[in-house]
């Protein structure tokens, strides 16, 4: 099973949900991506990841949603509306296959704020684990 998660910067949310599914279920393979790559990944994500000693599977680099063959993913979490459009505007047909998860862009938030986006993408990573 190939899972693709997809945000807009590739600095927050989809690294995160990634390392930590990574972490949970290492049989799966497990990438992400984001709509208009232009930083770094977060320092935010890095710090609470090593407090969930999950650093070790965060990606070094961001990366393009183009730079993905997106019809080769059994599931694709776009984090929101606008994510999953990206993506079925490079793959119609993967429509089935996305789902939408509707969590905020923690780029604009205070660190105690972003740690709280973290703990929701957690908490849905966790049942993501659990159901596959």
């Amino acid at each position: 099973m190939k899972i693709l998660f997809v945000c807009s910067g590739n600095a927050h949310r989809s690294p995160l949900a990634e390392a930590l599914l990574k972490k949970l279920r290492p049989d799966l393979e497990v990438d992400s991506a984001g709509t208009h790559v232009a930083i770094p990944v977060s320092e935010e994500a890095k710090k609470y990841l090593t407090k969930e000693n999950a650093e070790q599977y965060l990606k070094k680099v961001p990366e393009s949603l183009d730079q993905k063959q997106l019809h080769r993913y059994t599931l694709v979490v776009a984090m929101e509306q606008n994510h999953k459009d990206a993506v079925l505007n490079e793959c119609p047909e993967c429509e089935r296959k996305v789902v939408v998860w509707n969590i905020r862009d923690p780029y604009f938030l205070s660190s105690e704020r972003a740690e709280g986006i973290y703990e929701q993408i957690k908490e849905k990573v966790t049942e993501l684990a659990e159901s596959l």
